[in-house]
């Protein structure tokens, strides 16, 4: 397969584990960007963007990346902190009252971005084209109970995050949560990364599908041993409610959405310069950066059913945690998408690191793609 782009001598070896991982048998289509202090030292793509895989990705593909958007929103909201028009530890409800409902009247923007609301699931079942209907999903959402007491315990809300924060960036900023980040965080530091992709654009899209014959790690077991045999519980409802979360990546629908957890649509670049951005403090002050990296949840999480630690709105490594280490140093923060992609900063080797893949693997957390690049990485600073 040929690799296209171009890379720093010094970084070899980031292009060979790149290379290696492309040879695999199941890999369709990838993309691999690094910046160190702000500069490009590789910037990589390989392989075929669409389902018959007779396209070839280009240097401006663009792939979701699913919840590698949670950080682009949580700091949307941060600055939106900065300019005081929304507050980390007042209540939700005080902007949004109907979110008061059903005991939720103290659960504070903090406790949403660090995943401590309580609200990762909604328990009744919608109707599949929900998804696509911003005011129900809202509406469900403020009338849901919690599922746990707010505050005690994290369970990752990996998609009622977009909406939860999306409806209070939306009633802060006056824009809608894709078009805030855009206006925000992609515009300015010219990003090719969208939340509520244009119609224009989806000639540019990958197509994503899954690997096969992968079993993936416990984690993804445990997970998908829930799912089948257990309907109602809150981890199946997470990734079930509405019944179309999971089969509707390739859909137009999709891609016009703006879902602020999980359908950014952008490329390794567009992840590489974001996190040099925040190291260098083009998007957030210092303190709420501090802020945003600093430990808030820690331990069994109540939906991924292992272990994860989050700051606010990004996910912290785990060095001696084999499926939560980005794998650079312990400083490292971002998050990783459903599938594979992750995008990272270490601020000890001043790195941003993207990397995008339309194969799905199936992994929680990390997948060992990436992790097997980061260490090919790490061998070269």
């Amino acid at each position: 397969m040929q690799i296209q782009g171009h890379y720093e001598l010094q970084f070899e070896a980031v292009r060979e584990a790149f290379a290696q991982l492309m040879a695999g048998p199941q890999e369709r289509g990838a993309a691999l960007c690094v910046q160190v202090g702000g500069e490009t030292v590789v910037d990589l793509w390989a392989g075929t963007a669409d389902k018959d895989a007779t396209e070839v990705w280009q240097s401006d593909t663009l792939v979701n990346v699913f919840s590698c958007t949670k950080v682009f929103t949580a700091v949307t909201a941060l600055q939106l902190v900065d300019e005081g028009k929304l507050q980390l530890d007042a209540p939700v409800a005080h902007y949004w009252p109907a979110f008061a409902a059903q005991g939720k009247e103290r659960i504070t923007l903090r406790q949403l971005l660090c995943h401590q609301a309580g609200l990762p699931a909604l328990r009744d079942m919608l109707p599949a084209e929900a998804l696509y209907q911003w005011q129900t999903m809202v509406d469900a959402l403020a009338a849901e109970a919690p599922w746990w007491q707010p505050g005690a315990g994290h369970g990752y809300a990996a998609f009622t995050y977009g909406w939860l924060m999306g409806e209070l960036i939306r009633l802060a900023d006056g824009r809608g949560p894709g078009e805030a980040i855009a206006a925000r965080v992609a515009k300015p530091l010219g990003l090719d990364f969208h939340v509520g992709l244009d119609d224009a654009e989806f000639h540019r899209v990958a197509h994503v599908a899954r690997g096969k014959g992968v079993a993936g790690d416990e984690a993804a077991q445990r997970l998908l041993q829930v799912t089948l045999r257990e309907p109602t519980a809150m981890p199946t409802r997470a990734f079930t409610n509405p019944p179309s979360i999971l089969t509707s990546t390739n859909k137009p629908e999709w891609r016009r959405m703006q879902q602020p957890a999980a359908n950014g649509h952008g490329n390794a670049r567009s992840l590489a310069g974001f996190y040099s951005a925040l190291l260098d403090g083009r998007l957030l002050e210092a303190e709420l950066l501090t802020q945003m990296t600093r430990e808030h949840s820690l331990g069994d999480d109540k939906t991924l059913m292992t272990r994860t630690r989050f700051g606010l709105g990004c996910m912290l490594d785990q060095p001696q945690v084999a499926n939560a280490t980005f794998g650079l140093g312990a400083g490292a923060f971002g998050h990783p998408g459903a599938g594979g992609s992750v995008g990272f900063a270490d601020p000890q080797y001043d790195v941003g690191f993207g990397f995008v893949t339309n194969t799905l693997g199936p992994y929680v957390l990390m997948d060992p793609r990436a992790q097997a690049l980061v260490r090919a990485l790490k061998e070269c600073l």
